[in-house]
């Protein structure tokens, strides 16, 4: 045992992907564990042998080490314990609290569909006295009477009646163990001193205790279950309807430790009410007893405002070291990149922005957004008369005169000639350069448009303009 004796655990199954709802799990059990100074290990729940694919938890744990959370110890495998497993379920049959049951799904929906009653097993083997063997279930003997109740560090005092408990399964047909007889035994086994789970676990947690107390543990650890996550609709997240995979933010250029922060905020916050900020001040501010019972949305908006907020606390080289597997143009958009950093830097909002940034800078021709040209240069109200002002004024500069303060003094004045001008008489650049940046950069985001045509360069600048004005014509 550690010094200090809290012990958590994380028991991923190799049939998924790392999800945000997993994630979320994952890391309340590592924040608990590192602000108390404890453990925080890992169970594959890889016993059911048809479903398994090994190369999905490397995925699992490559999705961990990319959120920075590592775990204690070597992970253990539940396929290496089945044994134990067995003779756990052995001690519950002589003990007379286990049966065997030779009915199928099939026949225990019929059965549920005839009585018109709630679904699930009705007890139709309890007293039929069969012999335990191949082809046969095992099934536990839950209580007629009494409650199994628990606190909950999260929900509060939680009971449940027996009698509203069916008789579950503890041995499959084919002689595997299922979730709830392993997962008992595994946290006795590795000393679990707290189990935080999601929400979707409540209603196991009887059974879970009164596997305890049949099999004489004398084992009872800490429940802490976690809000449920909703989409935009107020609806469970769904993997078959939502965006939940966490390698595709991954991909999308979303900073893990962004990921972290955010994940940190669905069911807690912090009691100064600060919400963005480095993990370590999560570790030493987290607890579970400030966890908030009620669902928590999980908004894509306010994850990518956290992120860009993270992007903007790098240092620069950091910034252009985790943007650079992003570009598309190897040397040619790295160096486009490093000569606009900390402009860019402060426009984006995921790393995968960055390439559309920069790339007008070493393309021949920009990328023209179909939907920008339209309306800034064929809907627009400056459109055409802005790009002829603008290239008087660009021609004029030559060379020699062109930089960024220059660019925008020549930008103000053709915006007044043309009349876009406040009741003060200030020229009103946001009305005017959209056509001249669609035309230069071929969309209607980046950088600042001065210093970015300042880089662009005089004559690439002017040939631009004259080509968009061209195909205006």
């Amino acid at each position: 045992m550690p010094p200090n004796p809290v012990r958590v655990r994380f028991a991923p199954s190799p049939t998924g992907y790392l999800h945000v709802g997993g994630a979320r799990t994952v890391l309340f059990n590592w924040l608990f564990a590192r602000h108390e100074g404890g453990e925080f290990l890992l169970r594959i729940e890889d016993t059911d042998t048809e479903r398994n694919r090994p190369e999905l938890i490397e995925a699992i744990f490559d999705s961990m080490r990319w959120l920075g959370l590592d775990w204690d110890g070597d992970p253990v495998h539940q396929s290496a314990r089945t044994d134990v497993y067995v003779a756990a379920a052995d001690q519950l049959v002589s003990a007379g609290r286990a049966y065997a049951c030779e009915c199928t799904p099939e026949q225990v929906q019929e059965r549920a569909t005839a009585r018109g009653g709630p679904p699930g097993y009705d007890g139709f083997c309890r007293d039929r006295a069969l012999p335990v063997g191949p082809g046969r279930a095992l099934r536990f003997r839950t209580p007629d009477d009494g409650a199994t109740s628990f606190s909950d560090l999260v929900r509060g005092d939680v009971s449940f009646e027996n009698a509203g408990i069916e008789d579950f399964v503890l041995l499959r047909s084919n002689g595997t163990p299922t979730f709830l007889l392993a997962n008992i035994v595994d946290d006795h086994f590795m000393a679990i001193t707290h189990v935080i789970r999601g929400e979707e676990h409540v209603n196991g947690t009887p059974k879970y205790l009164l596997l305890a107390e049949a099999l004489e543990l004398g084992f009872r650890p800490v429940f802490a279950h976690l809000p449920l996550l909703v989409n935009e609709q107020r609806k469970k997240l769904s993997k078959r309807r939502d965006d939940v995979a966490v390698g595709d933010y991954r991909t999308r250029g979303f900073l893990p430790e962004a990921m972290v922060n955010y994940l940190a905020l669905l069911g807690w916050g912090p009691p100064d009410g600060v919400e963005v900020r480095p993990v370590g001040e999560l570790v030493e501010l987290f607890r579970l007893d400030d966890v908030n019972p009620s669902p928590a949305f999980f908004d894509v908006k306010k994850l990518t405002h956290v992120n860009a907020e993270h992007i903007r606390g790098l240092d620069v080289e950091d910034f252009l070291a985790r943007a650079t597997p992003f570009l598309s143009g190897g040397a040619p958009a790295e160096a486009a990149l490093r000569a606009m950093a900390p402009l860019v830097q402060e426009r984006v909002r995921t790393l995968d922005e960055v390439d559309a940034m920069v790339d007008f800078l070493w393309l021949d021709e920009p990328e023209m957004d179909q939907a920008s040209w339209e309306k800034e240069l064929v809907n627009g109200k400056a459109g055409s008369a802005m790009l002829d002002e603008s290239i008087e004024r660009f021609a004029a500069l030559g060379p020699d005169g062109w930089n960024a303060a220059a660019i925008r003094t020549s930008v103000e004045d053709a915006t007044v000639a043309l009349g876009f001008v406040n009741a003060e008489g200030n020229p009103q650049l946001a009305k005017t350069q959209g056509p001249i940046r669609v035309a230069t950069t071929g969309r209607r985001v980046g950088p600042p448009l001065f210093e970015a045509l300042e880089l662009l360069g005089h004559d690439r600048t002017l040939d631009r303009l004259r080509s968009a004005r061209a195909r205006l014509s």
